[in-house]
Order: structure tokens, then sequence, then C-alpha cells
């Protein structure tokens, strides 16, 4: 009985901060947009790629930061992927787009490996606890990279799916480096 109230008394706490962490970017978001909106009024698309360059390795930095807050947030990396490409030449911009898609896929495999595995294993009778394992042992290396070389599934979910099973942090990675190769 003890075994399972600790998964749960380390989820509440990780819950919270990720509340408190969620509400004050809508906070500062919802305070800021009026000054971010009349920015984005005055730029030109000339003008805006030359004010990214002048934050040097702070605008690299940025364009990371939004990679990682896709993993969490859905709105098209797309264009963050392309506005990399156009700032900072397909080389550079492709580094840094698969930079930041890594950070944001290990901060999300790590996150519901840590919190969502145990919640989701409460539901999972021991046959199909069993079953995962051994499908995630045998497969789910190989399974893991053709999800993600397939455009229409979607790359967040696969980081999320992959953490509830028992699929190495290793496998994870490899996995995850190619297969966001071809999204650069």
């Amino acid at each position: 009985m003890q075994e399972s109230k600790s998964p749960g008394r380390r989820v509440w706490p990780a819950l919270l901060v990720t509340g408190v962490l969620l509400s004050v970017v809508v906070v500062f978001a919802w305070r800021y947009w009026p000054a971010v909106s009349q920015l984005l009024e005055i730029l030109t698309l000339e003008k805006a790629k030359a004010w990214i360059i002048s934050l040097g390795a702070w605008g690299m930095l940025g364009s990371i930061g939004l990679m990682v807050l896709h993993s969490f947030l859905p709105f098209p990396s797309e264009f963050i992927t392309l506005a990399n490409g156009m700032v900072y030449g397909p080389v550079l911009g492709a580094a840094i787009t698969w930079t930041g898609a890594m950070l944001g896929a290990v901060v999300a495999f790590g996150l519901v490996r840590w919190l969502g595995r145990p919640v989701i294993f409460r539901f999972l009778s021991l046959r199909h606890q069993a079953q995962l394992d051994s499908w995630s042992r045998e497969r789910g290396g190989m399974s893991l990279l053709a999800c993600r070389l397939i455009p229409v599934i979607a790359f967040n979910l696969i980081n999320y799916g992959a953490a509830l099973t028992t699929v190495s942090w290793w496998t994870f990675l490899w996995t995850t480096a190619l297969g966001i190769l071809p999204l650069t």
C-alpha cells in the first residue's frame, strides 16, 4: 500500500510548479501582447531579420527556447524552422532548429516519464504493464524511429507516448535525433 502512494506524492508538487509556471507565462503574454503586436505591425521582414541578427546569441537562444516551448504548446514549429533558415542560413538555421527540437523532446520525455508514467501505470493491469514493457524492449526503437519519419504523426505526441513505455533514454535520443533531421 505504501508504494502506491509514493508516485502520487511526487506528482502533486511538480503539477503545482508546472501550473504556476504556465500561469506566469500566460500573464506575461497577456500583459505584453499590445507591445508585441505593435512591434509586429511596424517591422518588415528585412527589419525583423536585422533585429534578430542584432540580438546575436540571444536571438539563437530565443529560437531554441521557442522550439522547446513548442513541445508543450500547440503552434506550428514550421514557422520557427523557416525563420531560422531565413535569418541564419540553411546550415546554422537547421542546427538551431535541431537543437531546440532535441531539447524540447528531451524535456517532454523526461517530464512525462517522471510524472505521467506513474499515473498511467495505476490504471494498467500487471499483465498490460508486462506486455507494454515487452513490446518496448523488442520493437520500441524501430517503431519509434518509423513514427518519427511519418510526417502526419505529431512529433510531440510521439515524445509523450514514448515516455510512457520502457524505451530507454538512449533509444529515445538516437531515434529522436535522426527523426528530427527531415523536419530541419
